[in-house]
C-alpha cells in the first residue's frame, strides 16, 4: 500500500515529463504550443463566464429564498417511503447545478449527522455517483458550440437517478 501511495506522487510529473520529451523528440516547439493552448483556454473561460455566473447566482437565489427547502420538504415526504432520506433531497437537486454548492450542503450534513451516519455515507457516495448535469451541459456545450443536445439531458437525468439509487444501496451494505 505504501508503494502505491509513493507511486501516485510521481504519476503527474512523469506524464508531463513524457509529453515534453515526446514533443522535443518530434521537434515540436513545446513551450510555444503550451502558450497557444493556454491562450485558447483563457478565451474559453471568458466565453463561458456569463454562464457560470448565471448558474452560481441561480443556485444562490434558490438557497437564500427558501424555495429549495420548500421543494425538498415536498419531495422528501415521498422519498422517505422509498428509503431515500428527505434530508438528502436538497443535495440531489443542487448537485445537478453546482458541485461547490453541493459540497457546502454535504459539509452541513456532516456537521449535523456525522460522516459515518447513514445520511453521511449516502451523501458521500452520491457526490461521486452523480454529475453537475446542467453546469456541464451549459458550459461544455456552449464552449463546443453544440446546438442540438438530443438525448443528453434525458440520459444524464437517468444516470443521476441510477447514481442516487446506487448510493442508497451501497450505503446500506457498508
Amino acid at each position: 500500500m505504501r508503494l502505491l501511495a509513493y507511486l501516485t506522487d510521481f504519476i503527474v510529473p512523469a506524464v508531463i515529463f513524457l509529453i515534453v520529451t515526446y514533443g522535443v523528440l518530434e521537434k515540436v516547439k513545446v513551450y510555444d504550443e503550451f502558450v497557444k493552448g493556454a491562450k485558447k483556454g483563457f478565451h474559453t473561460v471568458i466565453q463561458i463566464m456569463p454562464t457560470l455566473i448565471g448558474l452560481m447566482v441561480g443556485v444562490g437565489i434558490l438557497r437564500a429564498s427558501g424555495f429549495l427547502d420548500f421543494l425538498a420538504n415536498a419531495i422528501g415526504r415521498m422519498t422517505n417511503h422509498i428509503g431515500f432520506p428527505s434530508q438528502l433531497v436538497p443535495l440531489a437537486i443542487v448537485r445537478m447545478f453546482s458541485a461547490s454548492a453541493a459540497t457546502g450542503l454535504v459539509l452541513d450534513l456532516f456537521k449535523e449527522y456525522g460522516t459515518d451516519s447513514r445520511i453521511g455515507l449516502i451523501a458521500s457516495i452520491m457526490m461521486s455517483c452523480t454529475e453537475t448535469i446542467f453546469y456541464t451541459m451549459s458550459v461544455y456545450f456552449m464552449a463546443a458550440k453544440v446546438k442540438k443536445t438530443r438525448y443528453t439531458l434525458t440520459g444524464a437525468l437517468l444516470a443521476t437517478v441510477a447514481g442516487i439509487i446506487a448510493s442508497v444501496w451501497l450505503a446500506n451494505y457498508i
